[in-house]
């Protein structure tokens, strides 16, 4: 028994090699570890844990990614050697095959539910903010999904570049900007160009159509043509609507929609129409 208490006194003396409790830690599962991995995108810091990778970033340095993820993610994080075969799944995640788990905790569902559906759109694809809003349930809330998507802390794997305006803008990016956003899309094989052509093509045939064809409002009656002249009157001349347009008989007796050839009312009749009528002159 003394020479146990007199181990453990020694052991108290003894320094652990540095980052053993950061490594204890990160087994845990109370901190994240770290490396640095070659990309068709550049160098990419990596964040992972048990449950995946955690966050992803283009930094200038460690110390740089460190900081931001001991703000934006709220754990302790520790450079470490990745595991066997991370590098391949990195790759193969940039190439549209899908083999990277992530974690998302800290997130809210609405944000998790965002960027899980994000990750189903295939690459050299984009879909419109309001695709997203609309395939998780929540079609008004477009703001929301590109606050999600702004705020994504997995950049490039879960691949918010692929959402962009129903305008065609690019819009803006959390993992470097427009500009970046651009390169990364163009490297996917996107036609930018196209893209906006096409965009801009929709909206103008959009705009078009609701201009040719108005829907009338509820509550307010339809207007009617203008009314026919009459054979045999002034030139200029016009009749009130209710003796120039043919009376529509009823379904029953003549077929659906059927005109009759019913004389029009004498010149003095109002010009108003009647309080109530069954159906409007087409």
């Amino acid at each position: 028994m003394p020479t146990v208490m007199f181990d453990l006194k020694r052991l108290g003396d003894v320094k652990a090699p540095p980052g053993f409790a950061e490594r204890v830690l990160a087994q845990a599962g109370m901190a994240d570890s770290y490396a640095v991995f070659e990309t068709v995108l550049g160098p990419v810091y990596v964040a992972w844990n048990r449950l995946g990778v955690s966050a992803a970033m283009r930094s200038k340095s460690s110390a740089e990614f460190e900081q931001w993820f001991r703000e934006d993610i709220g754990r302790r994080l520790v450079q470490a050697d990745p595991p066997a075969g991370m590098a391949a799944r990195i790759e193969d995640q940039l190439q549209g095959k899908r083999r990277m788990q992530f974690d998302l905790r800290g997130l809210t569902p609405f944000s998790q539910a965002v960027l899980r559906k994000t990750l189903e759109i295939p690459r050299g694809q984009v879909r419109p903010y309001g695709w997203i809003a609309r395939e998780i349930g929540h079609p008004a809330a477009v703001r929301a999904v590109g606050t999600a998507l702004a705020n994504n802390p997995i950049p490039y794997f879960i691949p918010c570049h692929r959402v962009i305006r129903s305008d065609g803008v690019i819009g803006n990016y959390g993992g470097g900007g427009p500009e970046a956003k651009k390169n990364i899309l163009t490297l996917e094989g996107v036609q930018l160009k196209r893209l906006q052509d096409l965009a801009r093509a929709g909206s103008a045939c959009t705009a078009d159509s609701r201009q040719r064809e108005p829907r009338p409002r509820r509550g307010k009656r339809r207007s009617f043509p203008a009314a026919r002249r009459v054979r045999g009157s002034r030139s200029g001349s016009r009749t009130p609507w209710c003796c120039a347009h043919p009376r529509i008989e009823g379904r029953r007796a003549r077929g659906p929609g059927v005109v009759s050839a019913a004389r029009p009312r004498a010149s003095g009749c109002s010009s108003s129409p009647p309080a109530r009528r069954r159906r409007s002159c087409r």
